[in-house]
């Protein structure tokens, strides 16, 4: 699993796939979808999407990943995880292919949902690309619609060093005359988009533009404005193309995403007195805007449990981090976990203090005991540290 061990489990390539799809009989062919690409926002925008979609009446299949709790998590109907005995049965069914041909773990997930979307006879599915795009498992799809919700350097290993070449990747999800919205772009990431549209004859819409009401939201980060519109004017497209959701069932999706969906995670209070907040934002853009809101917060003093895994871009995230607050560097329990002493070593150069602790339960029971009611702890860093508190 590339979620847990890193590079050595990525496969730059969609024969794989393709075969694995021939072998299913193109499940892939058996509904009809939305592919949702980006480097932050991507989860929550596809979740948003689902949720007003169910609230619009269809039976809505949702495909995401890292999960953090369960497997399970990854693939949903109407906010209902897949069974386990659909998840054993099928790996029981075709685990003679899948060894035959050294399929991935994300081969064989996207060939699981899809199969399972197919078999339910799902309305729509939405499909969150796992990695990049263009080579991404996913990405057999012929949608109805592509997003792209922002370029940042992140993966830059797989995807590239320089925004234009992460915005090539990305932008490998846009079809011929399949219509594409972009959440955010720069200068040199607009252009990469606006070739490849032209080349694909693809209706393309820049969200950035588009004015749209205030929606309430149970997805609270101040991030999510910019997900809310880039949900919204994708859903607009939709309308366009005559799928029948409402202004009533997009301000309901909005308002419910959390409880139609079971999404995890995005600034999530686990507590209050004192408040614990976790968020599973992880690179430099996606922790700038968490950051920004922590400072906007009311309390008395912050506490941050700090975890990473190894070949992360320190000297990019670490100066974000405010340094008047006390840090519990922890080790988040996957084999790409970063040590803390590392981790705690690394930070002091960024003026950021605190205590080691080798797991990150031991991290948050520190914090919490150090902690008065009127203080915030923040959890974060890492999905995988995320994962060992909700």
């Amino acid at each position: 699993m590339y979620q847990r061990v890193g590079k050595t489990a990525y496969k730059a390539d969609l024969s794989n796939t393709h075969l694995l799809m021939q072998y299913l009989n193109h499940p892939e062919n058996g509904f009809k979808s939305i592919h949702v690409a980006g480097t932050n926002g991507k989860g929550s925008v596809s979740h948003m999407l689902a949720s007003v979609l169910q609230i619009a009446g269809y039976k809505v299949g949702l495909y995401t990943s890292p999960h953090l709790k369960d497997f399970r998590e990854r693939i949903k109907i109407n906010g209902d995880m897949i069974s386990e005995e659909a998840v054993t049965a099928f790996i029981q069914q075709n685990k003679a292919f899948f060894e035959a041909n050294s399929l991935s773990f994300f081969e064989m997930t996207v060939g699981l949902a899809f199969d399972y979307f197919r078999n339910e006879k799902v309305d729509i599915a939405v499909v969150e690309v796992g990695m990049g795009g263009r080579l991404d498992s996913t990405n057999v799809i012929t949608p109805e619609i592509c997003v792209i919700t922002n370029i940042g350097f992140d993966h830059t290993a797989f995807l590239g060093n320089t925004l234009a070449e992460i915005a090539g990747e990305k932008g490998g999800i846009i079809k011929k005359e399949v219509p594409v919205v972009i959440g955010e772009t720069v200068s040199e990431t607009k252009a990469v988009f606006q070739k490849i549209a032209a080349t694909q004859h693809a209706p393309i819409t820049f969200a950035e533009a588009a004015e749209i009401p205030e929606y309430d939201c149970d997805l609270v980060g101040k991030y999510q404005q910019k997900n809310k519109r880039t949900a919204r004017v994708a859903l607009g497209i939709l309308q366009q193309n005559d799928w029948t959701i409402s202004e009533e069932h997009i301000v309901e999706g909005f308002k419910k995403v959390v409880p139609n969906t079971g999404l995890l995670g995005r600034w999530q209070v686990l507590q209050q007195n004192p408040t614990v907040i976790c968020d599973t934002a992880h690179n430099k853009e996606g922790l700038a805007y968490v950051i920004e809101q922590l400072q906007e917060q009311k309390y008395n003093q912050l506490h941050i449990v700090l975890g990473s895994v190894t070949n992360k871009d320190l000297d990019a995230i670490l100066p974000l981090f405010p340094k008047n607050a006390n840090y519990y560097f922890c080790r988040p329990d996957v084999p790409r976990g970063l040590e803390e002493k590392i981790l705690a070593e690394k930070a002091t150069e960024y003026g950021l203090k605190g205590e080691s602790y080798s797991s990150v339960s031991e991290a948050l029971r520190h914090a919490k005991k150090r902690a008065e009611e009127t203080d915030l702890i923040f959890v974060g860093g890492s999905t995988f540290v995320v994962a060992e508190v909700v």
